[in-house]
């Protein structure tokens, strides 16, 4: 073999075991291989495609369950619901018995759940439910751990909490809250941290990715800013503030919480008279777009609970069902026991052209990107 041939034959044997191509080579080329893998997005976008429109639809609900584990594991696999939220009498039994019991349920769903809790500290805490389960009967509140040791004490408990969850099989906690009130017997105000919108802006920012660090999702509550309004759970309650105030004050914290890269947002049921005098703000096309197009969210936005007073008194007297108002105004998931109900109204919205599939499917892809952001195998 001269030397001429000899190299040609080198530089071919050197192209192949690289993965490179030579002149007038027909061979594909295979170079680790990552021109073929999809990204999540892609994944998820295949999913989509794959899922029928009763599956895409049941991803919109998050439900209260009984502990009946077996009608919970049923209901979850015919109605394929997104998700579940577990409050204080749900916490039953056993560290051992409860994690078990979560991890059926996962099992029953053929796409991963959002188990999830509302783990603020203070007087809303589930953990604090059953000490068998998480070991403690208190957590502090965020305004008794800052002024116990600061916001490093903040941080910690945040951290610490989201640790509980994530090792019980939660994933999704409905925290911070992101609200100022100046009105120390106001509804909301022991919830807060007890400061000013810069400082309560700061603590947003850093209580987000102690949460989320653990592989749970955080969410802000509750936007657009719950300040002294009353409490929505018992009626109906409005705040005749301007859009301006709110802009220059309230979405401060919501700003800090979203370039922190928070999972979710929830959006309260106050009317926002000077914006939207009518509705309550979960079920406002126009409040919610402040967040979704003003604010420029990207992620899962949440209604409240769309079982509380103040939303069923408007669905009363405007003659609508509140499942489906919820989410043409806006929110990706519902949080709503209706499910059995909710999920024939929005097929029927759907067939009725009231709800396009188009606007589902992009509140199914927020959804579970948000899954696979907390590890969760939704290709």
């Amino acid at each position: 073999m001269n030397m001429h041939i000899k190299r040609m034959v080198t530089a071919a044997a050197i192209a192949c075991s690289v993965g490179l191509l030579l002149p007038g080579s027909n061979t594909r080329s295979t170079a680790s291989g990552t021109h073929h893998q999809l990204t999540t997005s892609q994944k998820i976008d295949r999913r989509i495609k794959h899922m029928t429109l009763n599956e895409k639809i049941g991803q919109l609900f998050v439900s209260a369950v009984s502990n009946n584990r077996t009608t919970t594991k049923a209901n979850i696999k015919k109605y394929h619901l997104g998700g579940i939220i577990l409050m204080g009498n749900n916490y039953v039994g056993t560290k051992s018995s409860f994690t078990r019991r979560l991890k059926n349920y996962q099992h029953s769903a053929k796409i991963p759940l959002t188990i999830s809790t509302d783990q603020e500290g203070g007087t809303v805490s589930r953990l604090s439910s059953n000490k068998r389960i998480s070991g403690h009967s208190y957590y502090l509140s965020p305004q008794q751990a800052l002024h116990r040791g600061g916001m490093k004490k903040v941080l910690s408990m945040y951290r610490y909490q989201a640790k509980q969850l994530h090792s019980l099989g939660i994933n999704w906690d409905f925290a911070p809250v992101a609200d100022v009130s100046k009105h120390h017997s106001s509804f909301i105000y022991d919830r807060t941290i007890g400061k000013g919108y810069r400082k309560t802006s700061t603590y947003i920012a850093k209580s987000v990715p102690a949460i989320q660090n653990q592989h749970v999702a955080a969410t802000l509550k509750h936007f657009p800013g719950y300040g002294s309004a009353a409490d929505t759970h018992t009626g109906s309650a409005g705040v005749s503030r301007s859009l301006k105030s709110f802009k220059s004050k309230d979405f401060l914290l919501f700003k800090a919480g979203i370039k922190s890269g928070v999972d979710s947002v929830m959006v309260t049921h106050i009317i926002l008279k000077k914006i939207d005098p009518h509705k309550p703000a979960s079920l406002s096309k126009k409040d919610i777009s402040l967040l979704r197009t003003g604010l420029k969210f990207k992620g899962v936005i949440v209604s409240d609970s769309l079982q509380m007073q103040a939303v069923g008194n408007y669905a009363v007297s405007h003659h609508v069902y509140r499942d489906v108002a919820a989410f043409k105004a806006g929110n990706d998931v519902l949080l709503t026991s209706d499910f059995k109900r909710g999920i024939p109204e929005l097929r029927r919205a759907v067939a009725k052209k009231q709800v396009s599939v188009k606007h589902i499917d992009a509140s199914v892809k927020r959804i579970l990107t948000m899954k696979a952001k907390i590890g969760m195998n939704v290709d």
